[in-house]
């Protein structure tokens, strides 16, 4: 697999391996993210690509290769490390703490870089929170605990954001309000790598996707040649 590399390149994966256990997921997968660029994962389940965040963020049981971030090889570094370099992931369970509020929430993360986003900031562009910041975790909507996942995160400052599935299972209102929310963040330079099943959600946000089979990329597509490959891209998906 061709490896992209570029030397102003906000990410770069470089023939990545990755292991839980003994279990071999990632195979060589190399892909590279320019800075304010929105990418996004498309795959089966089972297919490599939470693993793909989970490696770069060194949440996995071994890791072999290369990944840089705004140049630095961080493929030794432990995840709080990593995030220090203004990498900011959110998975797919959200791992919003119950016993909290909203706002208690917003509040533990500490500043990883600089450029973190203030509450009121966070309160401006979801007005959601704002309504719900003395209500409890266990409380907030599914909805409202993934849009306080994702602000949890811009709070730290990061500019490279992991995103895990976050349209999983939500009502399509909720689905149209977090599509906004990363249209403004995309519109504000930010780096977006989307993990997604839901081709319909990111194929406007992206500018290039990576189709992800058996942890390695099948195909390499622009937002031009998706739309022109369409019955390639679901035969490769099960669609």
């Amino acid at each position: 697999m061709t490896t992209e590399t570029h030397t102003s390149a906000m990410l770069t994966i470089d023939h990545l391996h990755a292991w839980y256990g003994e279990s071999h997921i990632l195979h060589g997968i190399s892909f590279a993210m320019q800075a304010g660029e929105v990418v996004a994962l498309l795959g089966r389940n089972g297919s490599g690509r939470t693993t793909t965040l989970r490696a770069i963020m060194g949440l996995v049981d071994r890791r072999e290769g290369r990944i840089e971030v705004n140049s630095k090889n961080v493929i030794a570094l432990a995840p709080h490390l990593i995030a220090r370099c203004g990498v900011g992931y959110c998975p797919e369970e959200r791992a919003i703490f119950a016993s909290l509020s909203c706002e208690e929430n917003l509040l533990l993360p500490p500043q990883q870089s600089t450029g973190g986003m203030s509450l009121e900031e966070i309160y401006e562009l979801l007005p959601n929170l704002a309504e719900r910041r003395k209500t409890p975790g266990t409380r907030l909507s599914g909805g409202e605990q993934q849009m306080l996942a994702i602000a949890r995160i811009l709070r730290t400052g990061a500019r490279l954001l992991l995103l895990d599935e976050i349209s999983e299972g939500l009502a399509p209102v909720i689905v149209d309000r977090l599509f906004e929310l990363l249209t403004v963040l995309r519109s504000r330079g930010y780096t977006i790598l989307l993990v997604e099943q839901n081709k319909y959600f990111a194929e406007p946000l992206a500018d290039r996707f990576l189709v992800v089979e058996h942890g390695d990329v099948i195909m390499r597509l622009s937002a031009s040649e998706f739309a022109k490959q369409a019955e390639q891209v679901d035969r490769a998906l099960g669609v």
